[in-house]
């Protein structure tokens, strides 16, 4: 079939990649379309530069991805790359009597807020306490409003090849302990991108909202134990530097696993030691 990749940085040309693998053609959109695979169709397109139309979508496009990625955690830079691009991509769908059998968005589970430890799944209310959580929730909302079958992706945080912050804190002696449960939550970016061919591909119907998260909560000094003694260097000692941007919680990957999909690193310790084995790529 005919698949729309919007916003394909690393994650998105990964799904691509399996796409085409798959036998599927994939047209991609990004601001340097030149750094896309030749395998793709290749169209530069900034979604959030509202003084310039979009492209022509093709009318036989079955499957769009929406994937983008805000260049910094501002308010602005967030309505731009998320709300006002998803509002410009239906109006140019429309525009061009588009009518794919299925929208998916990649969101984050930073819609969640804090829940004291608690577990989540996709039953529990959000509460976007940021505002650049609130810009996902509305643009989520606005995604799941669309005809057809819109899909949500609410992926936790991303790690793999070349996303190395962690493992250099590690490596660096920079890392700390908080001297207490930090609970995290996290997918590895192959995972997250068979996730949105699983997804976007399925036979059955998928469901309209899933989370992506591996099959492990953690408790963020036990992966940094497990880096340290994997690249031989001292465990982190105890200090202030832990902080749990993502929110204290647990997440379910039920949803996910009830559809069919399996994971190839279910937990942090297959992920990272892929990592530090220099496995896969990141794509630019």
């Amino acid at each position: 079939m005919k698949v729309l990749i919007l916003g394909a940085g690393d994650l998105g040309t990964e799904a691509g990649l399996r796409l085409v693998a798959a036998g599927h053609e994939v047209t991609a959109w990004r601001r340097r379309a030149e750094l896309l695979p030749a395998s793709f169709i290749a169209v530069s397109a900034d979604l959030g530069d509202s003084e310039r139309a979009l492209p022509a979508i093709d009318p036989d496009t079955e499957l769009v991805i929406f994937t983008p990625a805000a260049p910094e955690r501002s308010l602005e830079a967030y309505r731009r790359t998320y709300l006002s691009a998803a509002q410009r991509v239906i109006s140019a769908l429309e525009r061009d009597h588009v009518h794919p059998r299925r929208f998916l968005m990649v969101s984050s589970t930073a819609v969640y807020g804090d829940a004291a430890g608690g577990l989540v799944d996709e039953g529990t209310p959000i509460d976007p306490r940021t505002e650049t959580a609130q810009v996902l929730a509305a643009t989520e909302d606005l995604v799941l409003k669309q005809a057809g079958t819109p899909i949500v992706l609410r992926l936790a945080g991303i790690y793999g090849p070349g996303r190395n912050h962690l493992i250099n804190q590690v490596r660096d002696g920079k890392a700390r302990t908080a001297g207490r449960v930090v609970w995290t939550n996290r997918i590895h970016r192959d995972d997250a991108a068979a996730a949105i061919v699983h997804l976007g591909t399925m036979e059955k119907t998928p469901e309209q909202l899933y989370l992506g998260v591996d099959h492990e909560p953690v408790d963020l000094a036990d992966v940094q134990g497990f880096l340290a003694e994997r690249m031989g260097v001292a465990p982190p000692s105890a200090g202030e530097a832990a902080v749990n941007r993502g929110g204290d919680r647990r997440l379910s990957n039920e949803r996910l696993l009830a559809s069919g999909f399996e994971f190839a690193f279910p937990t942090y310790r297959e992920g990272y030691a892929g990592v530090l084995a220099g496995e896969g790529v990141r794509h630019p």
